[in-house]
Parts: structure tokens; C-alpha cells; sequence
């Protein structure tokens, strides 16, 4: 049994997306995962970084919310991290990204090397790294293009955990154009793929 640790961004709860995520979260439990699920959006979460934040960064406190250090605690235990967002603009929504800049600082998410300066994993504890994505545009454009949600999650994120963390990515391409058996047979992948997890 693990420690999941489900994070998920969209501003509304009537969307497909609120299907994916729990459908993510069904099949984790039939697993037998512990869950624990932030809905950065339900839980108003700030994605701009202060002044205050910007200054204390690389400090010994880096953090200065409350719900960002609770948040923090949940990432250094958690053994699986899932990522549940469409894609917009070519990336993660803001608030998401927001998320990555005041949670994931110096001593939550990476360690600096006090003789060399560089960037060391800090959550060596992190076994599987998992994306799950709702794409407007079909897989061949989007290869075409930028995926930085993506990148983010299945590479930088990669480096702060170390090598051992298996990055899986779960992707519906062309959602507008996507009728209700292409979207349940996914709900399913995601779910069977949650369930399996190991």
C-alpha cells in the first residue's frame, strides 16, 4: 500500500475532468492506495508567488503559507504523485504551475549541494510519477508542438525524486471532437491503469 498523493486543476466541477479525476481516485483505492486529493481550484489556492516568498526562497524557511507547507508535508510522504489537468496554451493551467513554484522549493523539492551549487532529487521516496491529460488537439500536433505539462512532470519532476520513479502518462488527444466511447473507454484506462498500479 502506498501514500498517493493526487493533485488536480480545472475550475469546474460539472467538467469531463472531474470524471477523470475520479476516476483516477476510484481505481487507486481498489488498489488499496491511501489517497489524499487537492483540488487546487476547490481549495482556492494562490498561484502567484510574493514578494515575501520570492525573498524567502533560498532561505532556511522558504515557506511562508500555511497551505503550502501542508501541502509540502503531503508531497515528502507520499510515495506516488498523479497530476490530473488539461492542457491549455501548451502547458499546465496557471494555477498548477503556481502550485510547482511555491510548493516544490529548496528542501521539499530538490536539495542544493552546498559545495557544488547543484540541484540534488530530495523526494527519493517518490516511486511512480503519473500524468493524466485531456488534450484539445490530436496526438500529431501535439507532438508537433510543446507539451511543457508534460516535461514538467515526467522529466523535471523525475530529477527532484531520482531515477528510481517511474514516470506513466495518460492522454485523451482531440477531446473536443471525442464522443462518449472514446471518452468512457478512457475513463476506464485510467481507472484499470490506477487500479494496477504497483
Amino acid at each position: 500500500m502506498h501514500d498517493v498523493l493526487v493533485v488536480c486543476a480545472h475550475p469546474r466541477e460539472d467538467s469531463f475532468h472531474r470524471a477523470v479525476v475520479d476516476a483516477a481516485v476510484r481505481g487507486l483505492r481498489t488498489g488499496g492506495h491511501e489517497v489524499t486529493m487537492l483540488d487546487l481550484y476547490g481549495l482556492c489556492f494562490r498561484a502567484a508567488m510574493t514578494v515575501d516568498e520570492h525573498r524567502a526562497y533560498h532561505s532556511d524557511q522558504p515557506i511562508l503559507d500555511p497551505m503550502v507547507a501542508e501541502h509540502a508535508r503531503l508531497v515528502q510522504q507520499a510515495t506516488t504523485m498523479v497530476f490530473v489537468y488539461p492542457m491549455w496554451w501548451g502547458s499546465l493551467p496557471a494555477i498548477m504551475k503556481g502550485w510547482f513554484e511555491r510548493v516544490m522549493v529548496p528542501g521539499v523539492g530538490f536539495r542544493l549541494d552546498e559545495r557544488t551549487g547543484k540541484v540534488r532529487p530530495a523526494l527519493h521516496q517518490v516511486r511512480h510519477l503519473v500524468g493524466i491529460s485531456t488534450y484539445g488537439s490530436p496526438w500529431s500536433l501535439v507532438k508537433l508542438g510543446s507539451d511543457g505539462g508534460r516535461r514538467i512532470v515526467t522529466r523535471a519532476l523525475r530529477m527532484s525524486c531520482g531515477w528510481r520513479a517511474r514516470p506513466r502518462w495518460l492522454g485523451l488527444y482531440a477531446i473536443d471532437t471525442a464522443g462518449p466511447a472514446e471518452r468512457a473507454a478512457f475513463l476506464d484506462r485510467v481507472e484499470h491503469t490506477m487500479a494496477t498500479l504497483s
